[in-house]
Parts: C-alpha cells; sequence; structure tokens
C-alpha cells in the first residue's frame, strides 16, 4: 500500500524577515484562490534524496496556505527499484538495453500503486520517472496529472524515453527545472518551469550557533583545527564520490592535514547507492583523515548544517545534475563551493563570484586549494552566494511557483 507521509504546518509569516514582503502577499493572493483544493504529492522515498526533501519542507506551507495537501511514497521492492534507478540513469544518457522482463515490472508496480491511489484529489503531482504510468492506470480521472521531472533528461536514452513517452504525455501538464531538460515529444502538453529551492528554517538550514556546530561535529570525530573539505550527496556515480577523493588526494600534497567527508543518504529508491557506498568504504579504509558518513550511523540533518556551516570548502563535484539543491544550501551559510558545470548548478553558483565551476578533477583540485589558501576570498565568496540564494532560491518563491501551476491548471 502507498504509505501516507505526516507533516505539520508552517506559517508563511514565519519567513517574513527572509524574503521580500511582496513575495510573501503575492502568495496569500495565489492561495485564496486555491483555498480548499486537495493536493496529492507521490514519490518513492520518504528519505534520502532532493524530492523528499522539498516535499517534506513544501507540504507544511502548503497546508497554511489553506490547501489540502498530502504526500504519499509509492510501494516497491527491490526489484522495482532495481528497473527505476537504471531508468533514472538511462534518463541522464547511459546506456541500457530495455528488456521485457523490466517494462513487465516497472507496469506491474505502477498499477498496483494507481490502484490504492485513492480519489477525490483535483490535483497529483508524479514525481520523476517511478510514478510516470500511473496516471495511465489510474482510475483517478477527475484530478488534474502533473509530472514532475527533477533529472537532466535533455539526452535521454531513445529506448527507455520512447517506452516512458505515451505514460508522460497522458498528463495534464509536466513541470522540468530548466527548459533544457525538456526531452523530444512533449509538444502540445502543458509545460512549467520550476526551480527548487531550500527551506531556511528547515533542521539543515536553520541558523546554528557555532559553538552548538562545532559540538556536533567534534562529537562524531572531526578535528576542526585542521581544514575540511565536504560533499553532500547521494552515493551516486553522477555525483563522481570517486573523483572528489582523487581532488583529495591531489589537494593533500600541498596541504598534508587537510580532511575530506562524504556524507551521503541511503535511500529506499536506490539500490544502486550500496555499491558506490562499499567502493567508497575501500578508499577511505587505510585514511583516517578520510571521513564517509551516512543517516544509517546517525548522521542527520542537524550534522549536515553543521558541516555545511563549518567545511572551508564544500565540492559539488557532479558529472550530471538535475538542480543539485546541495549547493544553495551551502550557499545560504556562508560556505564557498566548487561545483561541476551540470544541470541546475549554475543557476545556484555564480562563476567567480560565490564559487568556481569546473569541468575536470584538475581544475576541481586546483581551485578548491586556492579556496583553502585564500580565506578572505573564500569568506567574500560564500557571503556573495548567500545574498543570491536569498534572492532566488528559498521556500517561499518556490511555493509562489507551484500555486501559480495550479491556479492556471485550475
Amino acid at each position: 500500500m502507498l504509505q501516507k507521509i505526516d507533516v505539520g504546518v508552517q506559517t508563511l509569516d514565519a519567513y517574513r524577515d527572509l524574503v521580500d514582503g511582496a513575495l510573501l502577499d503575492e502568495v496569500h493572493r495565489l492561495a485564496e484562490r486555491l483555498r480548499g483544493a486537495r493536493l496529492l504529492h507521490v514519490n518513492a522515498t520518504p528519505y534520502g534524496g532532493g524530492v523528499s526533501e522539498l516535499l517534506r519542507s513544501l507540504l507544511p506551507v502548503l497546508r497554511a496556505a489553506g490547501i489540502d495537501a498530502e504526500w504519499k511514497v509509492i510501494y516497491g521492492e527491490e526489484t522495482f527499484f532495481k528497473v527505476t534507478k537504471d531508468f533514472h540513469n538511462a534518463l541522464q544518457g547511459a546506456s541500457l538495453k530495455l528488456t521485457e522482463d523490466a517494462r513487465g515490472i516497472y507496469l506491474s508496480y505502477n498499477q498496483r500503486n494507481a490502484e490504492d491511489l485513492g480519489d477525490g484529489y483535483d490535483f497529483v503531482v508524479a514525481h520523476d520517472p517511478q510514478t510516470a504510468a500511473m496516471r495511465s492506470l489510474s482510475k483517478n480521472v477527475r484530478a488534474k496529472w502533473i509530472w514532475r521531472c527533477h533529472i537532466d533528461t535533455s539526452e535521454p536514452n531513445p529506448e527507455v524515453w520512447n517506452f516512458l513517452l505515451p505514460y508522460v504525455a497522458a498528463h495534464d501538464a509536466t513541470v522540468f527545472t530548466m527548459r533544457e531538460f525538456v526531452p523530444p515529444g512533449l509538444e502540445g502538453i502543458k509545460l512549467y518551469t520550476i526551480h527548487p529551492a531550500i527551506d531556511p528554517l528547515s533542521p539543515k538550514n536553520m541558523s546554528l550557533p557555532p559553538h552548538v556546530a562545532r559540538s556536533v561535529l567534534g562529537w562524531i570525530g572531526v578535528d576542526l583545527n585542521k581544514p575540511l573539505i565536504l560533499q553532500v550527496s547521494r552515493f551516486d556515480p553522477w555525483k563522481d564520490p570517486l573523483g572528489v577523493i582523487e581532488v583529495y588526494r591531489a589537494v593533500r600534497k600541498e596541504i598534508p592535514e587537510v580532511q575530506l567527508a562524504l556524507v551521503g543518504s541511503m535511500a529506499l529508491d536506490d539500490p544502486e547507492g550500496w555499491e558506490i557506498y562499499r567502493d567508497i568504504e575501500a578508499e577511505a579504509r587505510e585514511d583516517l583523515q578520510l571521513f564517509v558518513f551516512t543517516n544509517l550511523v546517525g548522521v542527520g540533518n542537524i550534522e549536515i548544517n553543521a558541516f555545511q556551516q563549518l567545511a572551508n570548502v564544500v565540492i559539488q563535484k557532479s558529472i550530471r545534475e538535475g538542480f543539485g539543491l546541495v549547493v544553495s544550501e551551502t550557499l545560504w551559510k556562508r560556505t564557498p563551493v566548487v561545483a561541476g558545470r551540470a544541470g541546475g548548478i549554475p543557476l545556484q553558483l555564480e562563476e567567480g563570484v560565490s564559487g568556481y565551476l569546473v569541468s575536470s578533477t584538475e581544475e576541481c583540485a586546483a581551485r578548491t586549494l586556492e579556496l583553502l589558501v585564500n580565506r578572505e576570498l573564500a569568506a567574500h565568496m560564500g557571503t556573495a552566494g548567500r545574498e543570491h540564494v536569498g534572492r532566488n532560491f528559498l521556500l517561499p518563491r518556490l511555493l509562489r511557483d507551484e500555486l501559480k501551476m495550479l491556479a492556471d491548471l485550475a
């Protein structure tokens, strides 16, 4: 059965000191037009990824705005999530031979989840490839269905995309993070472009006193008297964690005391993450300055908050990226970022202003070393990054964009 995820209510006025008041006034006006509407978000995991973090922040403010919003997580076993992770990678350009067995597994689980969905909703937002066929298999025909794609589908594997296309095209609208991500075949379907955003009041992003942050990291064994490089991401080949280790070892030749922390989250819908985790663990086994932490050993939102606040440089060495919320999370804490020139990252990181965009391991190591050595430059970039994120990538702006889309569809 689908799992209903409990969330609270967060008043919009709680953000009034963080964003322009005119933005909140606009949100209130839009919400009034939709008051009482029933909205369902459906995705594949309640934790461990950017989508679940977005929903955990978005649902409370939707409710506060008068929308009857729910969040449900689909049912799936390992065979299904293995198929959908292959689809995820293929939609980002990886090669894959689509088998009849994979098609059958995918559609059978979508059928089961569609039958358990329930009725009476005005809007259903289905997230990413795991849920794409539910609209075609659901009896809930009264609702407006929206397919929300969070990954870079600019160059999808043709075989996988052609299989999914009829199911995606059955929706009333699609949402992509960037216009450049829209794959072929969706002409004539309503299309929206909505950038994700971070919640500055969530445990991961709330203001954390420096002494508390230092205590949190000291408690898990990080020496804050030594420089610290950090990457926070799923353990995913597209995030290139092994490349980050190469960067760290190159930097260590110049700064022997430097430390690296790789902080990852293990998600229900990502069996591939365990394989990457084992590879990272093998690399870290004999290196006392290389830390590997996950949500399964008690490193959660507060610890990540402390890491992002106290790291000297944060790397996001993505090869492909839908958006990369960790970039905005880090910049919000005034920490500079060195990141791959991929997907939605350049939207968040102003090149040479709040950090650096890089295209190779060597360039990443050079820029990281530069920021470790030049602390004044790093501090200046961190301040600029917070200002940019504050103007463009905080939750009330995302809420406005979501409400505008729903009002348009209504």
